[in-house]
């Protein structure tokens, strides 16, 4: 059964809220369509690095969950497969964007792609990060396996 982009909405955003990490960051989606969405982190002294960046961790993280909220978008459910991100300038700002955007969906793969963002003081938009993501659909539970 194919679910609604507003049947899906409250699952997407629940995903979020539910996973420890992304509550540790504060991440909360703020956009979400067809084929993209758009999740936020705001600035924290604990989520830096030695030179004051944003740690390049969350900015992958950024990446990797607007990818898969965008795919979910498309598809339902669904897991990262791989992503491959490029860092392009240093994560400096109030606020951090991840947009991430549909490419193309399959039945077995969602092609995506991110955008990262700092929010300048002065409200500007600076790319930080680019990423390019494959998402997997699942329709049964996710079941890792035991050491």
């Amino acid at each position: 059964m194919t679910m609604s982009l507003e049947q899906l909405k409250p699952y997407i955003e629940q995903a979020i809220k539910s996973q420890p990490f992304s509550v540790l960051l504060n991440a909360r989606i703020t956009h979400i369509e067809k084929g993209f969405a758009q999740l936020e982190v705001p600035f924290s002294e604990n989520l830096t690095q030695q030179h004051s960046f944003l740690h390049g961790g969350v900015v992958g993280y950024l990446a990797d969950n607007v990818c898969a909220a965008a795919a979910a978008t498309e598809v339902g459910q669904v897991v990262t497969q791989e992503y491959k991100i490029n860092f392009l300038a240093p994560a400096q700002g109030e606020n951090f964007i991840g947009k991430g955007y549909v490419v193309r969906a399959g039945k077995r793969q969602v092609v995506c792609r991110a955008d990262v963002f700092a929010i300048t003081k002065e409200g500007q938009e600076k790319l930080v990060a680019t990423a390019l993501a494959t998402i997997l659909p699942v329709d049964y539970d996710v079941i890792t396996a035991s050491p």
